[in-house]
């Protein structure tokens, strides 16, 4: 999210993103900060963690170093329809603010161009609804290519993930203390002797 200013929108794409299963946001934030509406996410903001960034390019390094690449959604000369961008790899996507769009920044980072086409006078949708858009063509895709028949994380990171968010409140405390999370048993229980006091 390059600069998505308006709390409603921020808090609604990270239930589109929660919706999809995917595990976290990136955000430059706008001038004035950043803030997620915990009720309209509908929780979500509690699955998908925000990674904030102090502008597009760090952004776009960090996403790199992790292996996605970036489409930006952005009604421009050069995008191409989003229902034939390939989102089978791993891939960002950038968005922007409703008022301004993308910075020039983030178009000139962009590995590729994507559109919603549009049939009316407006010129795009609400930024959170052209999210959803995207990421269910994502998911459409990689449902079909197989890529949801088994877990792809790294296994100690699917047991954190899974004790984050089975045990919250127990997670934060150990992570304070410095401890290991105790492995959760088949019944989503934890052994109480791996239990701080």
């Amino acid at each position: 999210m390059d600069r998505v200013h308006k709390p409603h929108n921020l808090s609604a794409i990270l239930r589109n993103c929660d919706a999809v299963g995917v595990l976290e946001a990136h955000a430059v934030p706008p001038e004035g900060g950043l803030e997620i509406s915990a009720g309209s996410s509908a929780g979500a903001s509690k699955w998908v963690p925000v990674r904030r960034h102090r502008d597009i390019s760090t952004a776009v390094t960090a996403l790199r170093a992790s292996g996605f690449r970036v489409v930006a959604a952005h009604p421009t000369r050069g995008a191409r329809d989003y229902r034939k961008i390939d989102f089978t790899q791993p891939t960002a996507l950038l968005v922007g603010s409703e008022l301004q769009g993308l910075s020039d920044g983030g178009l000139d980072l962009a590995d590729e161009l994507g559109l919603i086409p549009m049939m009316g006078m407006v010129r795009s949708l609400n930024v959170s609804v052209a999210t959803s858009l995207l990421l269910y063509e994502a998911a459409r895709q990689r449902q079909d290519a197989g890529l949801y028949a088994h877990s792809r994380l790294d296994p100690e990171q699917y047991r954190n993930l899974l004790f984050e968010w089975g045990y919250p409140r127990l997670a934060r405390r150990m992570r304070a203390e410095g401890r290991a999370y105790p492995l959760i048993a088949t019944d989503g229980s934890v052994d109480p002797a791996d239990v701080p006091r």
